[in-house]
């Protein structure tokens, strides 16, 4: 598939959308991402509030060397949004699951929200939990 190719199915399909921003990542392109993020983007995570595009690739993409692959869980297109959860491989071998709401606008991601998961596999035991008092 020719990248022009790719740009233009992007543009017609949010899910498509959301592919390319995660393969972008894998591929460490950071040229594709800088065509999938439309100027007046924003994110949010645990960590970020709602921050702009000039911050998001001074604080988001150099985590890019640290991605090895992504594992979907679920895409789930609901109009102009897709909700992902996927489990992020790192180059360290580290697996964790996070949830993730992307606003796709005209071909473009407007909006990220991330929620955070946990590592996998859980340092919780099946049918157990972390005490919350006890970690620091």
């Amino acid at each position: 598939m020719t990248a022009s190719h790719k740009i233009s199915v992007a543009q017609d399909d949010p899910i498509s959308v959301a592919r390319s921003y995660y393969q972008a990542y894998i591929d460490k392109d950071r040229s594709a991402l800088d065509r999938l993020i439309a100027e007046d983007f924003h994110f949010t995570s645990p960590l970020d509030n709602r921050i702009d595009r000039h911050t998001y690739f001074a604080r988001c993409w150099p985590n890019s060397e640290n991605v090895a692959d992504f594992k979907f869980i679920y895409l789930v297109q609901d109009e102009g949004r897709v909700f992902v959860t996927c489990e992020g491989i790192g180059r360290n071998g580290h697996v964790s699951r996070n949830t993730e709401i992307l606003t796709v606008r005209h071909g473009q991601l407007l909006d990220v929200e991330v929620y955070f998961g946990w590592s996998l596999p859980h340092e919780a035991k099946p049918g157990g939990y972390i005490n919350e008092a006890t970690q620091s």
